[in-house]
């Protein structure tokens, strides 16, 4: 797994929580259910990525070794993270690490 497939994945899981935990609130809504909206959005978005990741290993048929467990890992981390804070400051803060190891 690249940089670029693992943030086109970060991209994805993103995207997909937001959308997912909109419907999710909605249908909890219409049952009267109460939910804390940020734990709605962690639970979902770790989901996503741990989806995202194995369609990954699935599709490619991908071996499990250190480099690519070190990138499901963050992809798990930093889909929740991003889920917290928002895409765009996880986003920065990885541009920020990449131009300070150059």
């Amino acid at each position: 797994m690249s940089l670029e497939i693992f943030l086109l994945g970060l991209l994805i899981v993103s995207v997909m929580t937001g959308l997912f935990t909109e419907a999710i609130k909605n249908w909890m809504k219409e049952r009267d259910k109460t939910y804390y909206p940020n734990a709605l959005a962690g639970y979902v978005s770790v989901g996503l990525s741990v989806a995202v990741g194995a369609a990954y290993v699935i599709l490619t048929g991908a071996e499990i070794n250190a480099k690519l467990a070190v990138y499901l890992i963050a992809l798990l981390l930093l889909s929740w993270l991003s889920a917290m804070v928002g895409y765009d400051k996880v986003i920065q803060a990885i541009s920020q690490f990449k131009q300070y190891g150059k």
